[in-house]
């Protein structure tokens, strides 16, 4: 049954990004080589250390200014790549690497403000997600972040089962 859908960042507004030059906020792309993981905020896959060249932007998972519109740094690929496909379950590869993507889930209601938020730790993101939307209905979405370093990796929406 598929209880949720994940959300990443589209291939048009990545292809702006790197058309442009610039991210959504003006500031400038900044080009790298990879120094970690990442993930790429499209394909929601890990970056190649060393080897993939990545941008640098600024990025707000929200649609309205609001307090808790939090933009900081994200990666994506600097050659154009997929979008995640695999919408119904979280990003493999990032789930599996605890150590290295330890996950946070916070939850917002529909006026976009934070009503909930919890470290996923050792449980399974897969099974998490679903139960954390059939506990809390005034969760509108979850944003995944990284524990660590609090930086967004996706959005996860509810999926309504009867619009199937």
């Amino acid at each position: 049954m598929r209880k949720f859908k994940i959300v990443p960042l589209s291939k048009e507004y990545a292809a702006q990004v790197r058309d442009t030059g610039k991210d959504a906020y003006g500031h400038a792309v900044i080009e790298q080589i990879a120094t970690g993981l990442g993930p790429c905020r499209v394909s929601l896959k890990p970056f190649k250390k060393g080897i993939d060249t990545r941008l640098l932007i600024s990025h707000s998972p929200f649609a309205v200014d609001n307090p808790y519109n939090q933009p900081g740094p994200v990666f994506i690929n600097k050659e154009e790549v997929e979008e995640y496909q695999d919408v119904y379950r979280f990003p493999p590869e990032i789930k599996a690497n605890k150590k290295s993507f330890p996950l946070s889930l916070i939850g917002y209601s529909k006026e976009q403000l934070m009503v909930f938020t919890q470290l996923v730790g050792d449980d399974d993101v897969d099974e998490l997600i679903p139960n954390i939307f059939e506990l809390h209905s005034e969760i509108e979405y979850l944003h995944a972040r990284n524990a660590q370093a609090c930086c967004y990796i996706c959005k996860i929406e509810r999926v309504d089962e009867t619009s199937l």
